[in-house]
């Protein structure tokens, strides 16, 4: 059985210059912090920084030294983080973490970037009316999948040995429709089968593997077409070459990233951002049947204080031992709901539990990470899953991107500024 384990969140900015933040850490009695060392455009409240209560991270940056002899020959290459004191504030902020006796987890989000991707375009997901989604890198781009392998080394380049637990990857597949940033205007504009179909790639590498599947892409283009406009499902057929395509691009994606964290830190247990509905896109992307055998861990986002994110660990349980709940404490969570929501969550299946974010969290919430914590220790161990699906098409249901709509602070969206 697994032993319980809980995560606090947090930023660079969060742990650089503030003396008080490993204390606020250390109260919450957390296992560990998972600390960004990629990650994409926000505007980050700081309410507990001795000197700003702002940060404007107004890019996609890698905050680790971006090595020119690394990117050589590449044309996506990241930008460092120089609203961050420092030449390598990432590795600074995992030095003061463990030196102040705090287990880092390293969290890396990879083919979310709007800056590349506006770069780029021609690397991006494209939907069926043509339209790029600039912050979405394809995963079934070759450059993209060498792009996201390459920042998951250099993220873990030469940090403070011994530090670093564990790594948490983000966005390891494809984002679709749905877009956290830049003043969104599109909820409820669309039905959950319109987005998924306006979430499917149609850039010429899926259509590529559409074809090699003996599909017609302009067929499966028009059909797409149809399903935004109708809210009808394509042919079920169709349906299951969009998904295999996708998922053998997730997989690839997902395969060289593992492949460089493994590279880098061996034996460093890896976590993944990822959902049971295989049709999901975004931060949690749907996922896939290699993926729950190639993971120790696999972090589902519970942002939902109702029994719907229950049943999302439930299902993801079924597919993998180890069910990392992913819960904000965040606005506009209610506290008094709180309680409830972790002992639900554990009951589930969830082994571990994320708290985000503690870098963000106003004082009046801060003691909320302290009871979750104790909340979801005091629990009896979930019971062992039943039994496995015999595979992703087993649960296919409409889904885009997982992230529940209303909250100040997404993780895998980009606020501000794209």
């Amino acid at each position: 059985m697994v032993n319980p384990h809980v995560s606090v969140h947090a930023y660079p900015w969060d742990v650089l210059g503030d003396p008080g933040f490993a204390d606020r850490a250390r109260a919450t009695g957390a296992d560990a912090v998972t600390l960004a060392l990629s990650y994409h455009s926000t505007r980050a409240a700081t309410p507990h920084h001795p000197r700003r209560r702002f940060v404007d991270a107004r890019h996609a940056a890698l905050h680790r030294p971006v090595r020119s002899r690394a990117w050589e020959g590449r044309r996506l290459v990241p930008r460092g983080a120089d609203w961050l004191p420092g030449e390598d504030p990432g590795r600074a902020a995992v030095a003061a973490l463990a030196g102040a006796g705090l287990p880092v987890t390293a969290w890396i989000v990879l083919a979310h970037n709007s800056r590349l991707g506006r770069l780029h375009p021609d690397l991006t997901v494209v939907n069926c009316f043509g339209e790029h989604y600039p912050y979405a890198l394809c995963p079934s781009r070759p450059e993209v999948r060498d792009h996201c392998a390459t920042l998951a080394a250099e993220a873990l380049h030469d940090l403070p040995a011994g530090a670093v637990g564990g790594v948490s990857l983000e966005s390891a597949g494809q984002l679709g429709a749905v877009h956290a940033g830049c003043h969104e205007k599109t909820d409820a504009a669309y039905g959950p089968t319109a987005l998924r179909a306006l979430s499917v790639c149609c850039c010429e590498d899926c259509r590529a593997g559409w074809r090699a599947a003996g599909t017609d892409p302009e067929l499966v283009v028009g059909e797409l077409r149809r399903s935004a406009a109708t809210g009808a499902a394509p042919p079920a057929g169709i349906e299951e070459v969009l998904l295999a395509v996708r998922h053998a691009a997730t997989d690839a994606l997902r395969g060289g990233a593992l492949a460089a964290v493994r590279a880098a830190l061996p034996g460093v247990p890896v976590t993944l951002h990822a959902h049971p509905d295989p049709w999901a896109t975004g931060p949690s992307p749907g996922l896939t049947a290699a993926a729950a055998e190639e993971v120790d861990a696999v972090l589902v986002p519970c942002w939902p204080t109702g029994p719907e994110s229950a049943e999302l660990v439930r299902r993801t349980a079924l597919r993998h031992p180890v069910v990392d709940a992913y819960v904000t404490l965040l606005a506009p969570t209610d506290p008094a709901l709180l309680t409830g929501h972790v002992r639900r969550l554990r009951a589930a299946g969830a082994s571990r539990l994320s708290l985000y974010h503690l870098g963000l969290l106003p004082a009046d919430r801060l003691p909320l990470a302290a009871a979750a914590a104790a909340e979801f220790r005091a629990q009896e161990p979930p019971a062992p899953a039943a039994g496995r699906p015999a595979g992703p098409a087993a649960e296919a249901r409409p889904s885009t991107d997982t992230r529940p709509s209303g909250r100040a602070h997404a993780p895998g969206a980009e606020i501000g500024a794209p």
